[in-house]
């Protein structure tokens, strides 16, 4: 059974709306089609692609009891995830976007491979990594 492709990753939040905007005006995330499920949320996509699973913490428990799915208990932080990293484009745009939401960055060069990080977190406390990988030539 070799994997095929990550598809999403679910993040539960006491606030659906900052959320959203968050991965959707700071990162560029689309709202796009979610099934009917029976607690609130939205899926983000890349593309055609959903990445991001967004659900209300309190609906999703109570959902999860009900369909016998057990639910990672809340935690300090972000428990045993540390960040999820995207690779990206336009360092220095994005940098200028991220200054003028007001969004607090760390930044990390790794010139040896030619790679711009930028760190931040998204309202939830989660890490964000984002890779910007030069051209070389």
């Amino acid at each position: 059974m070799p994997l095929k492709k990550m598809e999403h990753y679910l993040v539960l939040t006491d606030d659906l709306e900052a959320t959203r905007r968050f991965y959707c005006d700071v990162l560029g995330m689309t709202e796009g089609f979610r099934p009917q499920l029976d607690f609130p949320g939205y899926w983000l996509y890349l593309g055609d692609t959903p990445c991001i699973h967004v659900g209300d913490w309190d609906a999703y428990a109570v959902w999860t009891r009900e369909v016998g799915i057990p639910i990672s208990a809340r935690a300090a932080g972000t428990g045993p995830l540390d960040h999820i990293a995207f690779n990206a484009t336009g360092f220095d745009e994005t940098v200028e976007r991220l200054e003028r939401l007001g969004i607090g960055m760390s930044r990390n060069e790794l010139d040896d491979i030619g790679l711009k990080q930028l760190f931040i977190r998204d309202p939830n406390g989660l890490m964000i990594e984002l890779n910007f990988r030069e051209a070389r030539g």
